[in-house]
């Protein structure tokens, strides 16, 4: 068995500022950065170790990763990328149309320059498995994003377990055997919570 802790990335400018972030990338925060260590000390507190790294290719996603764990040496994939958001990367949240708008098409941004939730949720579902092959049998670290890690969730069927959205530096637990993924747990690491799922 597999286990994949995969975590969102810290507070970013562009988070604070409400704007859109996909592909476009902005720093961590000072809160971000807090947010990253209490995380790494949260999980250290747990007693978890990690043989492997892996983040997305977003620098806001590899610094998170490096305080959390204080290494430096760690894979970066594409395939952990947020969605892109085309036209609208940048712009205000406000924007965004309401979720059901979103979902009922599951290609809105593509008319934008974006991705479809489909072609997100197919390259999520291909890297995580990659990850969990590769890695087989070992304990897993992996940082993306808030929309990646709900179109994971989307591709699993899963949804439903994650009733809200995902905070900055929550991580879930998965379990992967037998070319199937689990989610076992969500780990708040700025409460130190832990829900069973």
């Amino acid at each position: 068995m597999t286990t994949i802790y995969l975590m969102r990335h810290g507070q970013t400018l562009f988070n604070v500022q409400k704007r859109i972030q996909g592909w476009s990338d902005s720093p961590l925060t000072e809160v971000g950065i807090e947010q990253a260590k209490q995380a790494g000390n949260y999980l250290r507190k747990l007693g978890l170790t990690f043989n492997s790294l892996y983040c997305s290719t977003a620098e806001r996603a590899s610094d998170t990763l490096e305080l959390v764990t204080g290494r430096t040496v760690y894979k970066r994939l594409k395939g952990l990328k947020e969605m892109n958001f085309g036209a609208y990367e940048g712009q205000q949240e406000y924007l965004h149309p309401p979720r059901t708008v979103r979902r009922e098409t599951g290609n809105y941004y593509e008319k934008f320059g974006g991705e479809t939730d489909r072609a997100v949720q197919e390259r999520l579902l291909k890297t995580m498995t990659a990850i969990a092959q590769a890695e087989a049998g070992k304990t897993v670290l992996a940082v993306s994003h808030a929309g990646a890690l709900s179109q994971f969730l989307l591709a699993l069927g899963l949804e439903e377990k994650l009733t809200f959205f995902p905070s900055n530096c929550c991580v879930l637990e998965f379990h992967y055997e037998t070319d199937q993924f689990d989610l076992v747990r969500f780990i708040d690491t700025l409460e130190e919570k832990i829900i069973n799922l």
